[in-house]
């Protein structure tokens, strides 16, 4: 099977291509060149792009298997330094999700032989706050800014459908469980230095998700036929931030100080950004689940064991 991942130097990039070249298949690895192709794993063949208009890297896409979307600017920035959402930051953040979906469609549709399946990313952002209820992929999706970047990116390869390329919708977790992965690092950090304690109130709850079953989910529903829409890309058993925290500091043997981080100490360096730590969302993988699909790590726990190990 030969899969065309844009995006494929990121986090969940690198580990699903890593997957899918050590069962043999080919992979090529859109990327917008810089040092981001020598972080691709050994193996798969980076082909340059912009990620902005349709260049000679669509001849990959033509007698493809299978498109994964992954690409978009990161949330939190480059740096601890980048990260307030200026009125730039946010464009770049909806311009590299919108701009790529739509390009790599519009590579769809100009191949000879197009893609069987095709993977769009998305997160589960698009619900908003929603406290403690339970959320599926049948709720509503929120109004702010980063639903409203989810709902672009969604609709960028919508057209995609209509060329008879099965599509399908990820919405991934707040936090991807990895040690590579920066926001997993900075709840890891405090710990580290026996200063755990819970953000904000405490009570927003993580969803989340081990690397190992997002890259297992990934390929399940891009290797399963009758997947098809959206599905929720999280752990069954999501937890608040105090017991998460809790959690990862019993894990590494270090101190939980129940006492609370105030959120404006969260908002005052980092602006609106802050709000994706300080609310929470508890998203459940429904339609994922009634695939028959089984989680390899479905409880915080073993997870963070798993990882923390390494």
């Amino acid at each position: 099977m030969k899969v065309v991942i844009s995006g494929g130097t990121g986090l969940i990039g690198r580990a699903l291509t890593a997957s899918l070249l050590k069962d043999g298949h080919e992979v090529v690895i859109l990327s917008r060149g810089g040092n981001s192709g020598s972080k691709a794993p050994a193996g798969a063949k980076v082909v340059i792009w912009d990620g902005r208009s349709v260049g000679d890297w669509a001849q990959e896409v033509d007698g493809s298997d299978a498109v994964v979307n992954l690409a978009g600017s990161n949330l939190a920035g480059d740096s601890p330094l980048n990260m307030r959402w200026t009125k730039p930051r946010k464009a770049a953040i909806l311009n590299s999700r919108v701009d790529a979906g739509r390009v790599l469609t519009e590579a769809v549709q100009k191949a000879t032989k197009r893609p069987s399946v095709f993977v769009q990313s998305s997160a589960i952002g698009i619900y908003g706050p929603r406290g403690d209820e339970a959320i599926d992929e049948s709720a509503d999706g929120a109004s702010d800014f980063l639903a409203d970047v989810c709902r672009q990116w969604e609709a960028s390869s919508v057209e995609v459908e209509s060329l008879g390329v099965r599509r399908v919708i990820i919405r991934t977790a707040g936090i991807v469980l990895d040690n590579g992965n920066f926001a997993f690092f900075m709840f890891k950090l405090p710990v580290a230095l026996f200063i755990g304690s819970p953000l904000g109130s405490g009570r927003q709850v993580i969803s989340w998700i081990h690397i190992q079953d997002q890259v297992k989910a990934i390929r399940f529903l891009m290797e399963t036929p009758t997947t098809q829409g959206v599905y929720n890309l999280t752990a069954p058993q999501a937890e608040t931030n105090r017991d998460f925290t809790k959690m990862l500091a019993r894990v590494m043997r270090r101190p939980f100080i129940p006492l609370s981080v105030p959120g404006f100490m969260l908002r005052l360096p980092l602006g609106e950004v802050s709000s994706v730590v300080l609310s929470g969302q508890r998203v459940i993988p429904e339609r994922l689940q009634r695939t028959g699909f089984e989680f390899k790590f479905p409880a915080l726990e073993p997870a963070l064991r798993d990882l923390l190990k390494k």
